[in-house]
């Protein structure tokens, strides 16, 4: 890893990449209009979420469901810690923070008692732990109003630095940039981080500690390592950065509430770790770039398509653009089952697969 980052060419190609994502919002926005650089702040937000589940699923072997629930709790943290409805407005360096650091712990007590647990079982009780956090946000307006139940949290203060908050559009070169721009600048600091800690954690002692428990943690256990403690460390970095996420959400939004942390939530960022390439940081994050614009295109083309061929619309947008996005997603996991960007394991996995099967 290290000679690939002093390597002249790895430089330059990074370099540039880094470029292009600096000035993509604006040209997105000239050509397209404000409502795609929203998609790609949220884009941003998914890979955040997608590469901490990577580190659960795509490193440790461990199948999360109820991965929605570290977001959610970084979300709530946030938004009761700076709004109206406990009065109280922390800043935002205190209160992501906390939230990542509630989820990381919610996070250990997740792993702790499904640490003998395997496969469907395994994906059972982080299904159920998911459920029962959004429940428990839903319910928590009585005797005591906590989350505010299925109203949510509103007038969720933005992130301010200073005097200069992200919630008011910014004057730049005399024109107007709504807030959607700044946020996308943050959220781009801040998954380059996530990223560059995936990368670390991939190539250390630990990450090469989850890749032999993911291929078998009796094998792994018997060449001395504790598999106890990388099964609960990979929960705990996971919903890090689900929490990071979860209070970043809040801030952009302004609102929360617990249907934005459903199930559905849970399976399509799991979707995106697997249709990108499980344990591949690059196909991790072209499988949340693809599963956050593929639907928003398909509600966009589904209309016209429709009134071209038919001369009526027969389904509606919302309908046919979730048919049409599991049509996508089962086609590719019939013709790539690895992922657009598999890892180099998990493609010799199914290359040996596909051979053995053909003979």
């Amino acid at each position: 890893m290290t000679f690939r980052i002093m390597n002249p060419s790895f430089v330059a190609k990074h370099t540039v990449l880094f470029i292009v994502m600096l000035i993509l919002p604006i040209i997105v926005g000239q050509m397209f209009g404000n409502a795609w650089v929203r998609t790609l702040d949220f884009a941003l937000l998914y890979i955040m979420l997608a590469l901490g589940l990577n580190i659960v699923v795509g490193f440790a072997g461990l199948l999360d469901l109820g991965f929605v629930a570290f977001y959610a709790v970084g979300a709530y943290t946030y938004a009761l810690l700076s709004s109206p409805h406990f009065g109280l407005h922390l800043p935002f360096y205190i209160t992501i923070p906390l939230g990542a650091v509630f989820a990381a712990l919610f996070g250990l007590m997740l792993g702790t008692p499904v640490l003998k647990l395997k496969g469907d079982y395994l994906a059972i009780v982080t299904l159920g732990f998911g459920e029962i956090i959004r429940i428990f946000m839903n319910n928590l307006n009585a005797p005591v109003n906590i989350t505010n139940g299925p109203q949510g949290i509103t007038g969720i203060d933005p992130i301010t630095f200073g005097g200069f908050s992200l919630g008011t559009p910014i004057k730049l070169f005399g024109q107007s940039f709504p807030k959607m721009y700044a946020y996308y600048y943050l959220f781009l600091f801040l998954v380059i981080g996530v990223i560059i800690m995936g990368f670390r954690l991939q190539y250390s002692r630990i990450g090469r500690a989850w890749v032999a428990m993911r291929e078998d943690d009796i094998a792994a256990a018997a060449m001395g390592i504790n598999v106890r403690n990388m099964k609960l460390l990979a929960f705990a970095l996971g919903a890090l950065s689900g929490g990071i996420a979860g209070g970043l959400f809040s801030a952009l939004q302004g609102f929360v509430s617990p249907e934005s942390f459903g199930l559905m939530e849970s399976i399509m960022i799991l979707a995106m770790v697997v249709l990108g390439g499980m344990g591949n940081i690059w196909g991790v994050i072209l499988g949340a770039v693809v599963l956050t614009f593929l639907p928003e295109l398909l509600r966009e083309v589904s209309d016209p398509v429709q009134q071209m061929i038919f001369g009526k619309t027969l389904l509606e947008k919302d309908n046919l653009r979730m048919l049409l996005l599991g049509l996508t997603l089962v086609a590719m996991m019939l013709l790539r089952p690895s992922g657009m960007l598999p890892s180099r394991r998990r493609k010799a996995e199914f290359h040996n697969v596909s051979q053995g099967a053909s003979s």
